[in-house]
């Protein structure tokens, strides 16, 4: 009852009460002494105080349902924490009532390189309403592509993410103070629920993000576990400091285009956090996540293993139930040991403390395809991609999923997605161009992507990867060496860990322009690289194929065909249906190049009836790489074959 006593006081019930009885006081006493000077009649006194009686009820009434103010007589709104009954948001077939976006807050600091301090209140504010099981959160991902946005409509937004309600606002941040303004916002109708102004040193600002999420639970009248209050209430670091580096390495991070720089940016603010805090344990988490990121990406040397494993052990140590730590030390198990069921187990320890993080269930999915569990995989990135519906890496991911299981028209649906969250993005249309080529042959998607590109931006080689690949296929031989020619790095970024040697482009195409002393010149030197990249990551089955297909273009046939079986070893398919293909392929052109025409056969039959990466029959028709095999009927006959079935 508590509550509706507080209730009639903010809807100033009892003022009015007061007021109107006042009044009616009033209006009687001036009746009893100015009614028999006029010789009325003594019932219209009585009449007079039945009137006032009938009112004061539907003067309360009208108190707790309106309000006089500047603009008019308006309906009262709901107080921050209540959501009445005449704003709750009320759900579609696909939008729960209880679900929300917590769009990018707007930096109005004078200082504008403060706007990763808005992302990470922003951030904050999104985390901890992750930990509340009742709600459902959209991720980060998703809603930093509304960063920047002068109009927002709140309908197309919410219809966009699938949520109910909104939360938008600003922050500004001088020296050590702190405003943040805040709006919740009915996506149903764009009207605005409450908003709530917090000005704060900088050392309360978990203060103000605990309280937001308590009060958007209520709104939304989520229950909130006791679990899940404890966690909100947990400050992760006393200094302020260490919190403003934390901040800026997680915007590192986790922003949408995925490259090795922003990766390696995140490494050292982590560092210098935990450094100034030896007790923050979410930054030890942070760091542990990006070290597995790299290993896992472009650099999987035992160094970064190591350190994305003791940097798990340490936050787990410090917190034992920080989420953010298990789902470290679930990647670490995962991408480090490939050790899928340890990894498993942390996930699902990850998921229930943060049942909103769309990367538990990106995780568990991507172990799952690696399992050969390919329908349990599709469902878990769905649901990922639900939680972040505008996650492009997400997206990707499951659109290569879709593009191993041969299963274009679906990969081609979640393309479309893919577009729609990130027109403009270069990995977009990449992937686009890849599709269209694996799928029907196509080029011409291809060609316009790299028709667009300015030579100059490519700083890591993968642009001229692609330009390489794309001119070999066409047999345009001669543009094709000269654009290796101008790259001017050693070796160039690929899709896979194993940089690929400038060498070893230019030794292919003088081999199909038929110059073999060029040629062996060329894979020599490969050679060379390669065995530095080897040393660097001896483990590294990318690595190890590579090397091979090297080797055998040397004419060294049992050391090359040693380390094809090398890289299907380190990754058997047995232990990962969705990489070991990769080192079955690389085996199989191997055996391609040495003249092991009907070990290359068997392999190519298999491949062609298991989930993979980039072997289909329209890439068997293009791609030089097979040119060994062309003359042997047994090609055409295998191209017949699956042909047919696709």
């Amino acid at each position: 009852m508590s509550g509706f006593f507080e209730e009639l006081q903010r809807r100033k019930v009892y003022r009015v009460a007061a007021a109107y009885i006042i009044a009616a006081g009033f209006i009687i006493q001036i009746g009893s002494a100015v009614f028999p000077a006029w010789d009325l009649p003594n019932w219209t006194l009585r009449l007079v105080v039945v009137v006032l009686l009938m009112g004061f009820p539907i003067a309360l009434i009208l108190a707790w349902a309106y309000d006089v103010t500047p603009q008019g007589i308006q309906i009262t709104k709901a107080p921050a924490g209540v959501l009445s009954h005449r704003v709750a948001p009320r759900s579609t077939s696909a939008t729960p009532d209880k679900s929300i976006a917590v769009l990018p807050l707007d930096n109005l600091s004078e200082e504008k390189e403060n706007a990763y301090f808005a992302d990470g209140i922003q951030d904050d504010i999104l985390t901890n309403l992750s930990k509340i099981g009742d709600l459902k959160v959209i991720s980060r991902m998703s809603v930093m592509s509304y960063r920047g946005d002068a109009l927002r409509n709140a309908r197309e937004i919410g219809k966009a993410l699938g949520v109910a309600t909104l939360l938008e606002g600003s922050v500004r941040r001088s020296g050590n103070r702190v405003r943040v303004n805040v709006q919740l916002i009915n996506a149903n109708n764009d009207e605005h629920i409450w908003a709530e102004d917090y000005d704060r040193d900088l050392t309360d600002v978990f203060a103000i993000q605990t309280d937001l999420a308590q009060k958007i639970a209520s709104a939304l009248q989520a229950k909130l576990s006791p679990n899940e209050k404890a966690r909100l209430d947990q400050r992760p670091t006393q200094n302020s400091d260490a919190y403003l580096l934390f901040v800026q390495a997680h915007d590192y991070a986790n922003r949408m285009e995925i490259l090795p720089d922003t990766y390696l940016r995140a490494v050292p603010l982590f560092e210098q956090a935990i450094k100034l805090d030896p007790t923050f344990a979410p930054a030890f988490a942070g760091l542990s996540m990006v070290e597995s990121r790299i290993y896992h990406s472009f650099d999987p040397t035992a160094g970064r293993r190591k350190k994305a494993r003791l940097n798990a052990d340490e936050a787990l140590r410090l917190q034992p139930d920080l989420p953010e730590g298990h789902l470290a030390l679930g990647f670490s198990y995962y991408y480090g040991d490939r050790d899928y069921e340890r990894a498993l187990a942390e996930f699902e320890i990850a998921k229930r403390g943060l049942p909103n993080e769309s990367e538990a269930y990106f995780a568990i999915g991507a172990i799952q395809r690696r399992q050969g569990k390919w329908a349990e995989s599709n469902a878990n990135l769905e649901k990922a991609a639900t939680l972040d519906p505008k996650n492009t890496d997400v997206l990707i991911n499951l659109c290569f999923s879709y593009m191993a299981q041969r299963d274009f028209e679906t990969a081609s649906k979640v393309l479309d997605r893919v577009i729609a969250a990130s027109p403009q993005s270069f990995q977009t249309n990449i992937l686009k161009a890849f599709m269209a080529a694996q799928w029907k042959g196509d080029l011409s998607a291809a060609e316009k992507v790299f028709s667009s590109i300015q030579p100059e931006t490519d700083s890591d080689g993968l642009i001229t990867m692609g330009r390489a690949w794309l001119l070999m296929l066409h047999r345009k031989l001669p543009e094709a060496l000269q654009v290796v020619q101008k790259f001017r790095g050693e070796t160039l970024f690929t899709t896979t860990t194993a940089p690929c040697p400038k060498a070893l482009l230019e030794g292919e195409i003088y081999r199909l322009q038929g110059d073999e002393a060029k040629a062996r010149t060329a894979f020599e030197h490969a050679r060379v690289v390669s065995e530095q990249l080897l040393r660097e990551a001896p483990d590294d089955p990318a690595r190890h194929g590579q090397h091979g297909l090297i080797l055998a273009a040397l004419g060294q046939k049992q050391e090359a065909i040693a380390e094809g079986k090398r890289a299907v070893e380190l990754v058997p398919e047995s232990q990962d249906a969705f990489d070991g293909p990769l080192g079955t392929a690389a085996l199989a052109q191997i055996y391609a190049w040495t003249g092991e025409f009907d070990e290359a056969f068997r392999l190519l039959d298999h491949l062609l009836t298991v989930p993979t990466h980039g072997l289909t029959v329209p890439m068997l028709k293009l791609d030089p790489a097979w040119d060994p095999l062309r003359k042997d009927p047994r090609y055409q006959a295998l191209i017949d074959k699956y042909a047919v079935k696709s």
